[in-house]
């Protein structure tokens, strides 16, 4: 979302990541299905699968001002990655708030990818939160307070996504919702992508 202070300069909110190919996001629709049989389920706010993707760093409300050397730095940063393979893997949850699908394949270059993205922003000089080791994972749910996930990610623990060649590093927008609509979704927008080891 735009900023709309007349007092400070117009900013987007917004984050890099790995967008997962069509067919991968197909195949982790066809495994939720019977997720949203399960007790409690009606209860969480389930993500889109158009919401669905490996964040690498949130970098929060970005200066437009600042936006053309990020987009700078993480052009280089993904010339410096060469691509790797990737797939949706298994299943977890942060603290009974988010239910999350886990990766599997080339981790090592997916954290670096992170750390390079991460650093990006540093160098840019935006400010970032504490660095925290990466934990690579697509959120599915959340849950306004503190519910029992254990089941869902016991029925998905067990799932293989197809695996495919992260050859991408894309740097999306994030739009809140504005409507008051409960259950509304945040808007992802793809601003720039840039091409692996290019």
């Amino acid at each position: 979302m735009s900023s709309s202070d007349p007092g400070r300069p117009p900013a987007r909110r917004l984050f890099a990541a790995v967008l997962p190919p069509a067919s991968a996001v197909a195949g982790l629709r066809t495994a939720l299905a019977p997720l949203h049989a399960l007790p409690g389920a009606r209860e969480l706010r389930w993500t889109g699968p158009e919401g669905w993707h490996f964040t690498l760093a949130f970098y929060g409300e970005v200066p437009e001002d600042a936006a053309p050397e990020l987009e700078a730095r993480l052009e280089r940063a993904a010339r410096r990655t060469e691509p790797f393979a990737l797939r949706v893997h298994g299943a977890g949850q942060f603290g009974g708030r988010a239910l999350w699908a886990g990766a599997a394949g080339g981790l090592d270059s997916l954290r670096l990818l992170a750390e390079r993205a991460d650093a990006a922003a540093r160098r840019t000089g935006l400010p970032m939160e504490e660095h925290r080791r990466y934990t690579p994972h697509l959120t599915l749910a959340r849950s306004r307070g503190a519910a029992d996930l254990r089941p869902f990610a016991a029925a998905l623990a067990g799932f293989e996504g197809e695996r495919w060649e992260a050859g991408e590093l894309t740097l999306v927008r994030s739009d809140l919702p504005v409507s008051g609509v409960p259950g509304e979704q945040p808007r992802y927008t793809a601003v720039r992508a840039w091409p692996l080891g290019g």
